[in-house]
């Protein structure tokens, strides 16, 4: 007799969601065009939702979590937005740890699906929020995803997002993916999965730097340059997750992060509703592009939608305080 846990019988979609566009997108006459998949078209607004979705539901048919049992996780946003929204479908509840200064706009999304929400200190960054996240997990009893060493993370885009882009993308190849990395899972999965089908993409993961020290004014305390949420410093991770054969084919391009937010503008100019990562991926993917020639086939993503940065210096106007 199948004693494993019932899923609920009704409000959970996400395992029903149609696959996100993956759309030709060119910012300047005669630059290179670069295929981006539209992940803020998500239900919750980001590529987050897949490794949500894929976690929990695979933890409640496993026993880890039970109808009614707490999830906690550490998350800059968007991971803890997905969590909270697939937690509500599923009939969970969820808490999220987060560093201080992360967007209003990121904890009233999380609070309207019925989440906690607890910060960390600043200066400890994601690091701190992780510290945060283990100690209420264990004090509380509750279900811990672990998103930054889950193999479940990577996993969901290995047998989803990327069988999705070789179905859309001319040829069915791809020549280069390229994504920051915050957990890394977008990247390696990705990865791994044009590798199963038998594509040889470049990977790039996309660094944002600045002169400005990390935690100044508006940082969030979680990035490189600490103007692009949600891209953390997890390179050394992203490695380790590389079989030791293709770690040499993963390289890092730099995008100046005032770049990168610029390009995310222009992108919202042209009628995409992005956060600032997008600028960052989409700048990086046109640095790959120039090294392998305009016909190349170069993938990235467009993480999360602009509405969860409305009060942050993607939308701030010259001469705004």
């Amino acid at each position: 007799m199948n004693t494993a846990p019932r899923l609920p019988d009704c409000n959970h979609y996400l395992d029903r969601v149609a696959a996100t566009p993956l759309v030709p997108v060119r910012l300047d006459a005669g630059g290179p065009t670069i295929w981006c998949k539209l992940e803020f078209l998500n239900p919750s607004g980001s590529t987050k939702d897949r490794i949500a979705g894929h976690i929990l539901h695979k933890a409640v048919r496993a026993g880890k979590v039970a109808p009614g049992g707490l999830v906690v996780e550490a998350s800059s946003g968007s991971t803890s937005i997905a969590m909270a929204l697939a937690s509500a479908q599923l009939g969970l509840r969820f808490a999220a740890v987060m560093p201080e200064g992360v967007s209003r706009e990121r904890r009233l999304i999380i609070e309207s699906y019925g989440g906690e929400v607890s910060f960390s200190p600043r200066e400890a960054g994601i690091l701190g929020a992780l510290a945060g996240a283990a100690a209420m997990a264990e004090e509380r009893g509750a279900f811990l995803p672990l998103q930054f060493e889950n193999p479940d993370n990577p996993a969901a885009h290995r047998t989803r997002t990327a069988q999705e882009v070789l179905a859309q993308i001319p040829g069915g190849c791809v020549d280069a993916v390229v994504s920051g990395v915050g957990t890394g899972g977008t990247l390696v999965g990705l990865f791994e999965g044009l590798c199963d089908h038998g594509c040889s993409p470049g990977a790039f993961a996309a660094r944002p730097v600045t002169g400005a020290a990390v935690g100044g004014a508006g940082a969030e305390g979680c990035s490189f340059s600490g103007r692009i949420p949600g891209v953390v410093d997890g390179l050394s991770t992203i490695y380790t997750r590389f079989r030791a054969e293709r770690a040499s084919r993963l390289e890092e391009v730099d995008v100046p992060d005032d770049e990168a937010i610029d390009v995310a503008r222009r992108l919202i100019r042209r009628g995409f509703p992005v956060g600032p990562s997008s600028g960052l991926n989409f700048r990086a993917a046109m640095a790959v592009a120039g090294r392998l020639g305009l016909e190349a086939r170069v993938v990235t993503v467009f993480p999360d939608r602009m509405e969860r940065y409305f009060s942050t210096e993607l939308f701030r106007k010259p001469g705004d305080g």
